[in-house]
């Protein structure tokens, strides 16, 4: 489970919830049928609008990601792993990979090193494996891109909400503690709107983007580490080589060096 994801969320809600008893409002004055109407609905119909069905059918999964601990093996011990295994290719050839390569569990891995092992050369390996990258980054874009959809119009309709609470407020003002009941009603929708735009949906797109940057380049690393191990380098060059996809901090464990500069790790 992702934390990160759940204890904002809760958090999200309880601020806003503790936020309205501070200020006196029951908290049952939000659940306002004709508001969640609007603003669920109404961003439930531009989503629909905006994305093919194929895509759609993807949100099950995409909160799946979103709510669930990403298993990405440590970006340390799959370098030193490449070290190990140029090492060995070096010594042996790289047929000499194939017991170690049985062992891996991850699968772009396991078939990067697969590739090089069946004799393909660099750049067939290079495009197959980017291919499969920028595949995966495009279906994490579309699941972000639901989401910044749904961020971005659900506060608008909230305003719509809003609007359509006023028109039915004003429509009798002949009593007015009925007026005021209806239009603190009408500004629910505006409240509802805003948060679940910028609390949740824009939130959500971000954490999307996040992973998927976090799983692109860690995947372009291994893309490095295949072809170093192909081309017969060193265990010292490799390791240096896929350093630099590593934050300063963690480079140094890795080549004995801090590097030097303005990169703030």
């Amino acid at each position: 489970m992702d934390i990160s994801s759940v204890v904002g969320v809760v958090f999200g809600f309880v601020t806003l919830l503790a936020g309205i008893v501070m200020k006196g409002v029951p908290i049952t004055n939000l659940f306002v049928p004709a508001a969640l109407l609007i603003i669920i609905g109404g961003t439930l119909a531009t989503v629909i609008i905006a994305f093919p069905m194929k895509e759609l059918k993807r949100i099950p999964s995409i909160f799946k990601i979103l709510f669930t601990e990403t298993k990405l093996p440590e970006n340390a011990e799959i370098i030193e792993l490449f070290g190990k295994w140029g090492e060995l290719a070096r010594r042996e050839g790289l047929l000499a990979l194939e017991g170690p390569v049985s062992e891996i569990e991850d699968d772009f891995l396991k078939s990067g090193l697969t590739l090089a092992i069946d004799g393909q050369n660099a750049d067939y390996i290079r495009d197959v494996l980017t291919e499969e990258v920028e595949a995966m980054e495009d279906r994490h874009a579309s699941g972000a891109a639901i989401f910044t959809q749904a961020g971005t119009y659900a506060p608008t309709l909230g305003v719509l909400g809003a609007v359509v609470g006023l028109i039915a407020a004003l429509a009798d003002m002949s009593d007015i503690d009925k007026l005021g009941h209806a239009i603190s009603a009408a500004f629910v929708a505006t409240l509802l709107g805003i948060f679940t735009g910028y609390v949740l949906w824009h939130p959500f797109a971000n954490k999307m983007k996040r992973k998927s940057a976090v799983e692109s380049k860690q995947k372009r690393m291994m893309i490095e580490g295949v072809l170093s191990v192909l081309e017969g380098e060193s265990a010292k060059v490799i390791q240096q080589k896929l350093a630099s996809y590593l934050p300063a901090s963690e480079r140094k464990q890795i080549t004995g060096k801090g590097s030097e500069g303005g990169d703030l790790g």
